[in-house]
């Protein structure tokens, strides 16, 4: 092994290990203190550090945590004055998601965008179908976007990155925005709010836009079928895991055996997403199914009984093969569709 390549392999176990202590220390805290949606913070934690070996600067972080606090804002806005009226509020929550699809797809934004889909889906959807959450959606918002920066510092703080040039980050390549498939990404997302806001399901309704954004994020253009049913197989073992998750706690229902439990998985998924390899995205949507489903299990949200387990995976499942169907079928020839048709 070249000492280039042992460099790069001690930065992606430096960066692996950030993210385990900081998903399953936030977790834990989140689940001790009686976070109403506990998955948030460490979520937003994890894709902050996933995004880079080094801690995002102050003005970088603040800046980032500014983006989704107004979105939040903006989004519960939205929600209270057009919630009632289903034509205007779907256009300019359409509009919303294909600003952050058109951005995702320059290749610049970092976890920001991701997040920012995140908020403008967790946000309506809470405000619609849980009137008892509509007036802590902000304080959830802004609890979960403070503790995952602390949680960033913290992990970095822990196990810092030596100043070597080895260890800095290639800037990301920009690009021109694939404006059709973004049309068509939005299309299918917003589809899926849709058909949440008229299930009247909360576990649902947190569980399958999240679960659909996250899949559009990584499909690659250039991939074949055989790797894109791969990532589907890949995300719905993060559904899986969760599930044998939450059976091992209520052995041992305690706080130690969530930090405990949450740290394995996260030390597994985490590693591999921190990987500069093709599939390191695949591995990061595994872990944030996982956050999500093994979060509203210990959640106090109402639907978050342990027998409604199997029905969230299966609303994963459906999620994920509803996403790459659609991206095939609706996504313009020439930016993956054939692709993912399997020619």
């Amino acid at each position: 092994m070249s000492i280039d390549q042992a460099s790069t392999l001690r930065m992606q176990k430096r960066k692996g290990l950030r993210v385990a202590f900081a998903v399953s220390i936030g977790f834990t805290a989140a689940v001790f203190s009686g976070a109403i949606v506990p998955f948030l913070g460490p979520l937003f934690a994890a894709q902050f550090l996933l995004a880079s070996a080094r801690p995002m600067p102050p003005g970088k972080t603040i800046g980032a945590a500014l983006v989704i606090l107004v979105t939040g804002i903006a989004m519960l806005l939205l929600t209270n004055w057009l919630g009632d009226r289903p034509t205007p509020f779907l256009l300019l929550l359409g509009l919303v998601y294909f600003a952050c699809f058109a951005a995702q797809s320059t290749g610049k934004g970092g976890p920001a965008v991701f997040l920012v889909l995140v908020v403008a889906i967790i946000v309506p959807l809470l405000g619609i179908l849980n009137k008892g959450l509509a007036g802590s959606i902000l304080s959830i918002l802004v609890t979960g976007v403070l503790s995952g920066a602390a949680l960033m510092w913290f992990a970095h703080a822990i196990l810092p990155e030596p100043p070597t040039p080895d260890g800095e980050d290639a800037p990301a390549a920009g690009r021109p925005p694939v404006i059709l498939r973004a049309l068509a990404n939005t299309v299918i997302l917003l589809a899926s709010v849709v058909i949440c806001l008229t299930s009247d399901n909360l576990t649902a309704a947190a569980v399958i836009p999240i679960t659909v954004a996250s899949l559009l994020g990584q499909l690659d253009v250039t991939a074949g079928a055989r790797a894109a049913f791969g990532l589907v197989l890949v995300n719905l073992f993060g559904g899986l895991l969760a599930s044998v998750a939450y059976s091992a706690l209520m052995l041992r229902p305690n706080l130690f055996s969530i930090f405990i439990i949450v740290l394995v998985v996260a030390l597994v998924l985490g590693g591999r997403a921190s990987a500069r390899s093709a599939d390191a995205p695949v591995f990061a949507g595994a872990l944030t199914i996982f956050l999500i489903l093994f979060g509203l299990g210990v959640s106090p949200l109402p639907g978050s009984a342990a027998e409604s387990f199997s029905t969230r995976i299966l609303y994963v499942g459906v999620a994920l093969l509803y996403a790459l169907l659609l991206a095939a079928v609706l996504w313009p020839r020439g930016t993956g569709t054939k692709a993912l048709a399997g020619r």
